[in-house]
């Protein structure tokens, strides 16, 4: 692969990188906390590392044409990319995602849903069972990362419960007020680097192939030297007398 394919190859890969990060910035720097499904939330990760996947590990089974993946490789790996990320989703347990909320703030909301679901709900430590609902609930928290996940876990998840419990979570999450997050900032400048690197990598790819460089002109054959005046000659040749 040529540099300057190179280049924009990696350019364009790393763009969806830097709109996730972005994103996931701004959810940070909202007032109220932003609650996703796990199935969105782990789609929109895979998208932003699926440019860095497809150049990278899934680049290595592609065939080949001039040095660069060929134009039917590619439909062929993103598809086995997208294949992937439906199996993992199919295989993942229920859960949602809130984004700036810590898990002191949330477990007080979460109680409340509970209680209004199920009166004879009963919690073991972060997880709170539902009987009459079919479900069990475990609150996992990322320590100073601002987002908690509440899984469902269990042998049996009943859909319908698990349903009720996520709208009615949805609408309690959506009244709390909380201040923007610290990494919403982070974030959102990491994501600003990706993407300026990303458009500077792409330009710098464009550009390169028109920097020609200077013909080497060919060297010109020297004219013999003329003999300098006043120079002296050999002498005559003398017959040699017999």
């Amino acid at each position: 692969m040529s540099r300057f394919q190179t280049l924009i190859a990696v350019g364009l890969a790393i763009v969806p990188l830097g709109l996730y990060l972005v994103g996931i910035g701004c959810l940070h720097l909202r007032r109220r906390p932003s609650l996703l499904q796990g199935s969105l939330d782990f789609a929109l990760l895979a998208a932003g590392v699926a440019g860095l996947v497809l150049v990278g590990p899934l680049a290595l089974l592609a065939p080949l044409a001039d040095g660069i993946p060929s134009v039917a490789g590619v439909p062929v790996l993103l598809a086995g990319f997208l294949l992937l990320v439906a199996v993992a989703v199919l295989a993942m347990r229920p859960r949602l995602v809130i984004y700036n909320i810590t898990l002191d703030q949330l477990r007080p909301v979460v109680a409340e849903v509970v209680a209004g679901l199920d009166a004879s709900a009963r919690w073991a430590g972060e997880t709170a069972a539902l009987p009459a609902r079919g479900i069990q609930v475990h609150l996992d928290g990322r320590g100073s990362m601002r987002s908690v996940s509440v899984v469902a876990v269990g042998s049996r998840t009943s859909p319908e419960g698990w349903t009720e419990f996520s709208r009615r979570l949805r609408q309690a999450v959506g009244r709390l007020r909380v201040r923007s997050s610290p990494w919403g900032g982070l974030f959102g400048g990491l994501g600003g680097i990706v993407l300026v690197a990303a458009i500077s990598l792409a330009l710098g790819g464009l550009l390169l192939p028109r920097r020609s460089a200077p013909a080497l002109s060919s060297p010109q054959p020297r004219p013999p030297a003329s003999p300098a005046s006043g120079a002296s000659h050999d002498p005559p040749h003398r017959p040699v007398c017999a």
